[in-house]
């Protein structure tokens, strides 16, 4: 293999300007340094409070500037180098600067327009938002990569596939077509479970993953086990963790139909409201886990599972998503909001 033939590694990129968390914890950022800065300018309460608000009408339009800015060069601030993102996140928030005080000089609130003082506060400021940016991320990366460990342990199930390899050797002999079906969904499921996916997949392939996981259940459980798939189309392009889904289906199997001689009704729902996808899984309890369930709002064993996918959602779509568990009626109900 030749030098020129080597792919080129892809650099990180540092900050993601197009994330609602990275733009609220920006403007908030921005304005506590400047309400800290104004306390050293103002003996009063009042003083300083009239002093805020008028700084705050050039910085909150130049700091969502700046943010519009960095988030439309996403992609060629990626392919800088670490210490390019940062000179650009500079270079950015001296433009910011320069804007944020024309836009106070042209409406009389300052005079003289002080530029240079406004262009190098602005850099500065830029400077150490990115690097706070960069240190919440860094902060991060253990939590990042407890989830991904826990995520990989859950992958196989010993119990999972014992019972599948038992469910194929008693069909062998009377229903060898119905094994063999058996097996290449066993094969399709850890083919697609011990994959590298990268950060996320989509709904689409989380959707394909667990039927696959629940046909397979289906031969077990027979008629005990009775599934209702209700998804929009316009939802399969939504981002979610790598197999997240078929976790929490497991769960509704293990908690639902196992316990019940009768087994449950499991529903598997996706919607488009606005801009973000609902998915929700919901699954009938037996008697004694809905008295235990209405105590502990969700079922024994469930916890670790939960937290692990509320984290990993956290991690990809940050404040963007939310994730609620608990029991209503007879139902153990999990939903999921993820933007589009």
């Amino acid at each position: 293999m030749t030098r020129e033939s080597l792919p080129k590694a892809q650099t990180t990129l540092i900050f993601d300007a197009c994330k609602v968390g990275v733009v609220l914890r920006a403007v908030l950022f921005v304005q506590v340094v400047m309400g800290a800065v104004v306390m050293f300018t103002q003996s009063s309460a009042l003083a300083w409070m009239s002093q805020l608000a008028m700084l705050m009408g050039g910085s909150v339009p130049a700091t969502l500037l700046w943010l519009v800015a960095a988030c439309s060069l996403k992609r060629p601030l990626q392919s800088l180098s670490l210490l390019g993102q940062y000179m650009a996140g500079m270079a950015l928030g001296v433009l910011a600067g320069f804007y944020a005080c024309g836009m106070l000089y042209f409406v009389g609130l300052v005079s003289p327009a002080h530029w240079l003082a406004s262009g190098v506060a602005g850099g500065l400021l830029a400077t150490a938002l990115v690097a706070a940016l960069v240190w919440r991320a860094k902060g991060r990366m253990p939590a990042a990569t407890a989830a991904r460990l826990a995520d990989l342990q859950s992958r196989i199930r010993p119990h999972f596939l014992f019972n599948t390899l038992n469910s194929a050797i008693a069909l062998v002999r009377e229903e060898p077509r119905k094994a063999e079906k058996l097996l290449e969904d066993l094969s399709d499921l850890f083919r697609h479970a011990l994959a590298e996916h990268g950060e996320s997949v989509t709904l689409s392939q989380e959707v394909e993953l667990a039927k696959h996981y629940l046909a397979i259940e289906q031969v077990r459980f027979a008629e005990r086990l009775r599934v209702d798939w209700q998804i929009d189309p316009a939802t399969f392009s939504a981002k979610l963790p790598p197999l997240m889904l078929q976790p929490l289906i497991e769960n509704a199997v293990h908690h639902g139909v196992e316990p019940s001689p009768n087994g449950a009704s499991i529903l598997i729902s996706a919607k488009r409201d606005g801009s973000k996808a609902v998915i929700e899984i919901s699954n009938t309890l037996p008697p004694v886990s809905q008295a235990s369930a209405a105590q502990n709002s969700k079922p024994t064993g469930m916890g670790m599972a939960l937290q692990n996918v509320r984290e990993r959602l956290s991690l990809l779509h940050d404040i963007e998503s939310t994730f609620q568990a608990g029991v209503r009626g007879d139902e153990f109900i999990v939903r999921i909001e993820i933007p589009l």
